[in-house]
């Protein structure tokens, strides 16, 4: 593909250094349908990016954006707040009937406020509250956002040091298999937990990815994320599961957790929960928990209606059966097989790959050959990023309705990057 360079002169000029994406693909996309997008020059990009996991149904799905359309054409509320709406009372009717009575989840919906970050600092408040203790134990390599709150339980180093305050509160522990098997599971946590000379103030909760994406790809087993959440009962500790990129099906079933068994006291979504990439977020806890006085926790755009509309038309049209499950764990063989090939083939280069579902890395012994690789990818039409802590893992988080054929397409451009970068 031959990249004109674009004008990037009001991007450069106006808008803040701060920008990230945009600087790994120098180009001006204009449209997106399905699992591409395709920039103003009429080059088109196969995607293996989805919004960071926010569109786990594709660009402009046409099922979602028929629903949108005629919401917005019939002048339905676009800005609620908390005010009762017909969109919202359909949506927390097809959520509880779709997504939280077949898993035996009775859980109550919250909606803190439309981002990620909001849904996982209205979880600890909450738990602080309940539970009436500050601590929080959070993962290594672990990332739950961007505000204080959530930068307090997060692992990486960069992001943390942007608080520009200390960052309180939270006590990281060893991740799922961080000492590569040396230590058993849990023993320095429940050790600390038990000895009054440890120095650990009792932690309200713990909070947990089943896979960390901005990590690494760090998958969790099931028997340790059962072993947690025996623990957390234990110890009188709320157990919060973030699956604001892993839930809403990105590991197969809805929530990332259910093949471990778990039930979550707390629960944060976000991404693609609202299904058309509309801003939405939700926590969600046991009714017991349920003790918050009105308006103790709020936001303006908690009632993001055309959301609420987006999401219960993702709700009937993929989460009546089992069929995207299906098809997600399929695809999920299909990527593991090309990696595994991939990996055997550069077998000095790469250093290892996970996933689950469809949500994979490739990681690489040079630090900088993710980069690079993500790089090349671009110039050969696949968006792509990278992870971990030193950006070391090529991340490969396509669209859940991708086609096999398109799926094969992206994988063959990565294996051909691979090569062209050793």
């Amino acid at each position: 593909m031959t990249i004109i360079q674009p004008d990037l002169s009001v991007f450069e000029t106006v808008e803040s250094e701060v920008r990230s994406y945009c600087r790994g693909w120098p180009t001006i996309f204009d449209r997106a349908q399905g699992s591409h997008m395709y920039d103003e020059d009429g080059h088109t990009y196969l995607d293996f990016f989805a919004g960071a996991g926010t569109l786990n149904y594709g660009h402009n799905n046409p099922v979602l954006k028929r629903a949108l359309l005629d919401y917005l054409e019939r002048d339905g509320v676009v800005h609620g707040l908390d005010m009762s709406t017909t969109a919202k009372r359909a949506f927390l009717e097809t959520f509880k009937e779709k997504i939280l009575e077949p898993r035996g989840l009775n859980h109550k919906v919250m909606f803190p406020g439309p981002t990620g970050t909001n849904a996982v600092e209205a979880a600890l408040k909450l738990a602080r509250k309940v539970k009436e203790r500050e601590s929080i134990v959070s993962f290594t390599n672990a990332f739950h956002g961007m505000s204080l709150g959530s930068l307090a339980v997060t692992g990486n180093a960069f992001k943390r040091a942007g608080a520009g305050i200390p960052l309180v509160h939270g006590t990281p522990m060893p991740f799922d298999d961080y000492l590569g098997g040396t230590t058993e599971d849990f023993v320095w946590f429940e050790r600390l937990l038990e000895d009054q000379g440890s120095g650990l103030n009792k932690p309200a909760a713990v909070i947990v990815e089943t896979v960390q994406g901005e990590g690494g790809i760090n998958v969790a087993r099931a028997e340790w994320l059962r072993d947690l959440s025996d623990l957390c009962e234990r110890h009188d500790m709320l157990l919060i599961v973030d699956d604001i990129q892993m839930g809403c099906g990105r590991t197969g079933a809805f929530f990332s957790f259910e093949e471990a068994g778990i039930k979550p006291d707390i629960i944060t979504l976000s991404k693609s929960i609202g299904g058309y990439g509309l801003p939405l977020a939700l926590t969600l806890f046991k009714p017991e928990l349920d003790i918050w006085e009105p308006g103790e926790h709020n936001g303006t755009f908690r009632g993001n209606n055309p959301a609420f509309v987006t999401a219960t038309a993702a709700f009937e049209t993929y989460w009546t059966d089992d069929q995207t499950e299906k098809q997600t764990l399929s695809r999920g063989e299909q990527v593991e097989a090309v990696l595994r090939a991939i990996s055997e083939e550069h077998s000095e280069d790469v250093a290892d790959f996970r996933g689950r579902g469809l949500v994979w890395g490739l990681e690489f012994h040079d630090k900088d050959r993710a980069d690079a690789v993500a790089k090349r990818c671009f110039e050969l039409g696949l968006l792509i990023e990278t992870s971990g802590p030193q950006s070391e893992v090529v991340k490969l988080l396509p669209a859940l309705t991708i086609t096999a054929e398109e799926l094969d397409e992206g994988l063959r451009v990565l294996a051909r990057a691979v090569r062209e970068t050793a």
